[in-house]
């Protein structure tokens, strides 16, 4: 049967293939963003995917590479004093400006009962922006690129892993980076994984 000569069937536009195709692939006009998780309460890998999904549920955010986790010392406290790290840094897509993908952040740091009230504390979970696209901004609500992530081997690390070409802006390559200050107190955990949300 020559369906050409069928007059129910009626050619979808391309416009609207195309637009659906992105939809499905992509956001429109997403903008690329890393972030970094941490948790050191509780049960540290479940939190952690607690918190992946729950930037994958996020509207107008789609979660593109999840790093391997690593086990850190915490920072600025007594050897000992505070359980070890568990540390992963995400890859996104987004069409949120950095303000939104901030709030974001401290909402599911909030749903995990995140308590911030003392500075090298121990936390149920960290999410850190640490770049956005090349955007630079001394904004000191939200600084970006991350004003630490340059110098800190526990986030380096795991986003070499994830994005090998990856520059924080204005410090340069990520893996000169991390040549320069090395991989020590940063022990990869082959035992535990993340998964990339559905």
């Amino acid at each position: 049967m020559n369906t050409s000569s069928d007059p129910t069937v009626q050619p979808v536009p391309a416009s609207v293939v195309e637009q659906v195709d992105a939809a499905d692939v992509t956001l429109s006009n997403p903008k690329r963003a890393v972030i970094s998780l941490g948790s050191n309460l509780g049960n540290r890998l479940e939190t952690l995917q607690g918190a992946v999904d729950a930037l994958e549920d996020t509207p107008g955010l789609r979660v593109k590479a999840v790093s391997p986790v690593y086990e850190t010392e915490p920072w600025g406290v007594a050897p000992g004093s505070q359980p070890s790290y568990f540390n992963a840094v995400v890859l996104i897509k987004t069409t949120l400006p950095p303000s939104s993908l901030l709030e974001r952040g401290h909402a599911i740091e909030e749903a995990f009962e995140r308590v911030r009230d003392e500075r090298w504390g121990p936390r149920t979970i960290d999410v850190d922006i640490l770049a956005y696209q090349d955007v630079v901004s001394d904004d000191p609500r939200l600084t970006l690129p991350h004003p630490r992530a340059h110098e800190r081997a526990f986030v380096l690390v795991p986003w070499h892993d994830i994005d090998p070409g990856a520059e924080v802006p204005g410090h340069g390559a990520v893996a000169e980076l991390l040549s320069s200050i090395g991989h020590e107190g940063v022990m990869p955990r082959a035992d535990l994984e993340l998964r990339l949300p559905e």
